[in-house]
């Protein structure tokens, strides 16, 4: 049997793109990304893992200063909405989504469900049971992880070319499906999910706070010390989440 040796330096290197993978919602407007460098981004986002080999993923690269603007503009109204129902959820500038110089739109077509272990009828027709319910809602939690691995594969890519990126949801919100869709000629059954921004950024970014690592490795079973209370959660959310969200935290325990 071989002797297996770990490639230490190919993982220090790997480990120096993850750190250096960073938020920033600030970019130099005036960088123009290359068409190269979208494709090679791109290229790391195709290779994803996907349940049942799926891959159910398109990405849409959005060159055009007038449709980012709709855009960014979609968002700002959603969080002027947010601030009006007094929702108090720690939101960014969306304005910056017009200015990124790297703009992708990702977007999941969870129709693939049709790849895992679902009933159909003889017409290949999806069967209406409360066991097909749970297998399609187990298909469709699947996908949507698909994506995600794509997605960060996408970031890593960037990080790696020396970008700074910016993950945007939109995942569940109706309104955002019906605002992109058509400005982005998405057919009705596909679903738009995130937009991935990158570029250089305006001024020096941060760092956000990280757990260290023994407050979320578990041995064998769940360390019970790292179990939190709804009242824990509670406390967390109102008095440390803007905080490590948007400063630099590294002093937090």
């Amino acid at each position: 049997m071989p002797t297996f040796k770990p490639n230490l330096e190919q993982y220090k290197a790997f480990m120096h793109v993850i750190s250096g993978r960073i938020t920033t919602r600030d970019f130099d407007p005036d960088y123009q990304v290359p068409r190269d460098h979208y494709e090679l981004i791109l290229d790391a986002a195709r290779h994803g893992p996907s349940g049942a080999n799926a891959q159910p993923w398109q990405y849409i690269v959005v060159t055009d200063k007038k449709v980012k603007e709709e855009i960014s503009n979609y968002f700002v109204g959603e969080q002027k909405r947010r601030a009006q129902l007094k929702m108090k959820f720690p939101t960014p500038n969306y304005k910056g989504l017009a200015a990124a110089p790297g703009f992708i739109v990702v977007v999941s077509d969870f129709r693939m469900v049709r790849a895992f272990p679902v009933l159909k009828d003889d017409n290949r027709n999806l069967v209406s049971s409360e066991l097909n319910e749970m297998y399609i809602e187990n298909a469709e939690r699947i996908l949507l992880q698909s994506v995600a691995a794509s997605t960060m594969s996408a970031h890593l890519a960037a990080a790696a070319l020396g970008y700074n990126v910016w993950w945007v949801t939109a995942i569940g919100q109706e309104e955002a499906q019906s605002e992109m869709k058509p400005l982005l000629g998405i057919p009705e059954d596909l679903s738009v999910l995130d937009i991935m921004c990158f570029g250089l950024p305006r001024k020096e970014p941060y760092k956000r706070w990280k757990k260290k690592l023994d407050q979320i490795i578990n041995w064998n079973k769940f360390d019970s010390t790292h179990y939190m209370s709804l009242e824990q959660i509670e406390d967390w959310v109102k008095n440390e989440r803007h905080r490590v969200m948007y400063k630099d935290a590294k002093n937090i325990d």
